[in-house]
């Protein structure tokens, strides 16, 4: 028996094009397209502060750190995602313009309405990028953040964080407290 192929099957090429005439962001997931939604103040500060982070503390080493613009390319699931902020220190990547496949650390700040699927699904889907060491979960509702590291044996070890703790990124050596992250956040007003 062969399967049918979906006939609003978009192919990654057609997504790639489109996307970069588009005045929305869109998730790929094999063969279909999904608009982003807007971020709270909480998200929007809470990347921000991640990223001006790394970017001071990367600043010459050769990793490249991308924000949520940037599409992070899963071949094995055919599907592309905007991380909230992405690493990469892969050359390959460099020849990518509009997206990478070779990122070392991804981070999502988690949002109400796609707290599930940045969880499951696409927590699943990252985790087939064969570079990848780490994977940060963030929350924006009160200080929490969620750090899944890939050890030696390939398996995916948890660290959590929270009010005062310092983090620590291992793939890119990083150390930060948890409390600049959450520099100007206000609590309960980010939903």
């Amino acid at each position: 028996m062969i399967a049918k192929q979906n006939t609003n099957y978009i192919p990654p090429k057609k997504y790639l094009t489109e996307e970069e005439l588009s005045p929305i962001k869109h998730e790929y997931i094999d063969g279909q397209v999904y608009a982003m939604a807007g971020a709270s103040d909480a998200h929007v500060t809470i990347s921000l502060n991640l990223a001006s982070a790394l970017r001071n503390y990367l600043r010459g080493s050769g990793y490249r750190l991308y924000m949520s613009d940037i599409k992070a390319h899963i071949e094995t699931t055919n599907t592309f995602f905007y991380p909230n902020v992405m690493v990469t220190c892969d050359a390959r990547d460099k020849a990518l313009p509009n997206h990478k496949k070779y990122p070392c650390l991804i981070v999502e700040v988690l949002s109400e309405s796609t707290e599930a699927f940045d969880r499951g699904d696409k927590f699943a889907n990252y985790q087939q990028l064969p570079i990848l060491q780490e994977c940060v979960l963030i929350n924006q509702k009160c200080q929490g953040l969620e750090c899944f590291h890939r050890n030696a044996e390939s398996l995916w070890v948890l660290h959590t964080y929270t009010q005062g703790s310092e983090i620590y990124l291992a793939s890119i050596n990083s150390r930060t407290s948890i409390d600049s992250l959450y520099e100007d956040v206000a609590f309960g007003e980010n939903l």
